[in-house]
């Protein structure tokens, strides 16, 4: 755990300003240049009469919005779109100049698709903020939770040192940390419990933490921990059902993102999380015996959900 710096005043870009993106970048800009990146019609509202943040915050800031995100720059970027956006978004980033990009999104597998675009320093962040976007202009803050950033790949970085003491500035719980990869692949144990079984019962993140809910949630966690010490990031089981279940009690009464998206009809990010879990089994298992079979199955029935809702996954 590194020493946060005293925040300085940064120029940040949130490349995504749905739910998270907007509640991260309206605190930020009570201290912060911030340009938000979203659709119409909030970008409208934002820009005529400023971003409205209710519930666990209490304030309306003026960040800057717009719908195109080519051309920027910035301290840094903040990467918030859906893990199927992450290739759009790195195209569109690459067009600007930035110190550092940083992924608060779901799911693995987006660190690697900006490094492959973006000619900067790529970090890596948990939010365990809840956010839901009302109307227009107007987010609620579910839940202060927590943000750690840090290098992709480990390791120090001032950048993200200077990225946390931003963040705890404006009053979030923050920090930068020397290991994200086992950060990601918690935080992934944990949505892999989390998300889809929430989306597929319809029910909220608190109903994990008992009945069959519990059993499938923790089952879902230990095949990740599993197949990420396969991946040599050391995670144990212990320790990801435990997060688990202190997230699950943390945002008892939330909905999750993919129960969101299941509710308005939207592709979910299945294939970010239980995919990616059991797609880095599956490359594992050629040198050792690890299987997801509860994510596969978790995996399955989301896309088979999305394939009969119609929903297009090009």
């Amino acid at each position: 755990m590194s020493e946060t710096p005293v925040a300085v005043r940064m120029e940040i870009v949130v490349f995504g300003a749905g739910s998270l993106g907007s509640l991260v970048g309206g605190v930020l800009a009570r201290e912060h240049d911030v340009t938000l990146v979203g659709r119409d019609p909030h970008v409208t509202a934002v820009r005529e009469a400023g971003l409205r943040v209710e519930g666990a915050f209490d304030l309306t800031t003026t960040p800057a919005a717009t719908s195109d995100g080519t051309g920027l720059s910035g301290d840094v970027a903040l990467v918030t779109v859906k893990a199927f956006d992450t290739p759009e978004a790195a195209d569109a980033l690459a067009t600007g100049s930035f110190d550092a990009v940083c992924s608060l999104q779901n799911g693995m597998g987006n660190e690697e698709t900006l490094a492959a675009r973006v000619d900067c320093e790529v970090l890596a962040g948990v939010a365990t903020c809840g956010a839901i976007l009302h109307d227009p202009g107007v987010v609620e803050c579910t839940g202060r939770g927590e943000l750690v950033v840090g290098a992709a790949n480990g390791g120090a970085s001032a950048t993200a040192d200077r990225l946390a003491a931003s963040f705890d500035d404006v009053g979030f719980d923050a920090d930068a940390v020397g290991d994200m990869p086992r950060r990601l692949w918690t935080k992934l144990a944990v949505n892999a419990g989390i998300n889809a079984v929430t989306a597929l019962a319809r029910v909220d993140n608190g109903a994990v933490r008992s009945g069959d809910a519990n059993e499938l949630a923790r089952t879902a966690a230990r095949e990740t921990a599993r197949v990420a010490r396969a991946r040599d990031v050391p995670v144990s089981n212990r320790e990801a059902v435990a997060r688990l279940e202190a997230v699950a009690d943390g945002t008892a009464s939330n909905v999750s993102s993919m129960r969101q998206d299941v509710e308005a009809g939207r592709r979910t990010e299945v294939d970010a999380i239980n995919g990616y879990v059991v797609d880095a089994a599956r490359e594992a298992r050629n040198e050792l015996d690890v299987d997801a079979p509860t994510n596969r199955v978790l995996t399955q029935l989301l896309r088979a959900w999305e394939t009969g809702a119609g929903i297009g996954t090009d």
